[in-house]
């Protein structure tokens, strides 16, 4: 593995800027990393190319030193964006030479091949052989249909600096926010009795026209584990499910979403190939916790949110019902306002259950809502029936905080689901009103 002493020589005439977290809110702060533990082979790097005004950050690059296996779900909005159109027949392999592509299509072309040389120039200043191919995946944001300054782009992933520190990836994280009020970045290190030591870290943006529907938002996961492609795919596919599958902050579905995992083996633990095997089992449930936790990074920022609501449905014949009654507490406007209002309306939740379209034994099911403070919960619906009196006094004390869980038992069967929302205020209207100005 290269040092990060080396690694921070390669660099370009890259404008930094700050990584302190004092300069983003106050309540956010603790959501930001001041150290983290990160993938071998893997450099970040982030900086202002000029897509933003101001000098602010609007560039990140994630870069492997060695090939990688690659995974990644995307957006099902049938407007879908250049990246995604052009990433999708990557991972294929089913890109078609034509005569005339579309302009954006054209871009996300030329951003690939900027990153490629990327690639390139980093291997021969670290005097490596040339890359497998140096393809690169592509990711862009912002207003839709609007297109990007592709010319600043490809200068500004030329002259991109990268490195191996958290200094590093924290400047990757930073520069892909847009309305995002702090920058959302995760790493560890995995000890697993039988798929190894391996390090994870992710990246991730979004705050708003966040819904899931085949992935959310922009994110990407860098591992240095050891997967074939087929264990790759069918872990995400798992994982995603349950992670930014099962985030909602305003029910809308971008054009552009994409989340990506890379695994480039510098671990140096065993090749994970069987989909029976512990290892398996481990790498897919470490990368189910790990993406979960990014992803509710996304809620947390939601547009003028002020809670965090986790929604867990127990139960269920399937864990298809138990998701479907989840999604549909989670994207209740009732139900986000009353959170908002700290308006212990129960009402709206049972509601919810009842139109989820999954069949249900309305004399079973149980409802409570639990404090994240760890204290008291209070049981409001018991075999069907309403706790009366409601004690008014509590359900403020709990609805007061940040933190909430709602769950709800069906005591159908044995499946769970989470989905992850927040409370629906004022400043999403506003936020959301002026996005273009």
């Amino acid at each position: 593995m290269l040092s990060a002493r080396s690694i921070q020589r390669f660099a370009r005439a890259t404008r930094q800027f700050s990584t302190d977290a004092s300069q983003f809110p106050v309540n956010k702060q603790k959501f930001i990393p001041s150290a983290g533990t990160y993938p071998h082979g893997f450099y970040a790097g982030g900086s202002h190319c000029g897509v933003k005004k101001a000098s602010k950050p609007d560039l990140a690059v994630l870069l492997s030193d060695r090939p990688t296996t690659a995974s990644a779900v995307f957006t099902t909005n049938q407007f879908c964006a250049a990246p995604v159109q052009f990433d999708k027949a990557l991972l294929n392999k089913i890109r078609n030479s034509t005569t005339a592509l579309p302009s954006g299509l054209v871009d996300a072309e030329a951003m690939a091949k900027a990153g490629s040389k990327l690639v390139a120039a980093f291997d021969k200043q670290q005097k490596q052989e040339a890359s497998v191919g140096g393809e690169a995946l592509v990711m862009s944001t912002g207003v839709i249909g609007q297109r990007l300054p592709i010319d600043k782009i490809c200068e500004g992933v030329g002259n991109q600096e990268v490195g191996a520190t958290h200094e590093d990836w924290m400047r990757a994280a930073i520069a892909h926010m847009t309305t995002d009020t702090f920058p959302k970045l995760l790493s560890r290190t995995v000890e697993s009795s039988n798929a190894g030591t391996f390090r994870l870290a992710g990246i991730t943006k979004g705050a708003g026209m966040i819904h899931p529907n085949m992935a959310t938002l922009l994110g990407t996961v860098c591992t240095d584990a050891a997967i074939t492609q087929a264990m790759l795919d069918k872990a995400l596919a798992y994982a995603v499910a349950r992670s930014f599958n099962a985030i909602s902050i305003d029910g809308d579905m971008s054009t552009n979403d994409t989340i990506a995992v890379l695994a480039n083996g510098a671990s140096g633990a065993p090749m994970i190939s069987d989909a029976n095997s512990p290892a398996f089992e481990e790498f897919q449930a470490e990368l189910t916790t790990f993406m979960a936790e990014l992803a509710s990074l996304v809620v947390r920022d939601g547009e003028g949110a002020t809670k965090f609501i986790t929604i867990e449905v127990n139960g269920a014949q399937s864990f298809e019902d138990a998701k479907k009654v989840a999604s549909t507490i989670a994207t209740s406007s009732l139900v986000k306002t009353a959170f908002y209002g700290q308006d212990a309306n129960w009402g709206r939740i049972l509601c919810a259950v009842g139109y989820a379209g999954v069949p249900l034994d309305t004399g079973a099911v149980d409802m409570t809502i639990l404090p994240g403070d760890g204290s008291a919960p209070l049981e409001l619906v018991k075999s069907g029936e309403p706790q009366l009196p409601v004690d008014e006094a509590r359900a403020a004390e709990i609805l007061k905080l940040e933190d909430v869980t709602v769950k709800v038992e069906l005591n159908l069967g044995s499946e769970t689901a989470r989905m992850y929302t927040c409370d629906l205020s004022h400043d999403y209207v506003s936020i959301n009103a002026d996005y273009r100005s």
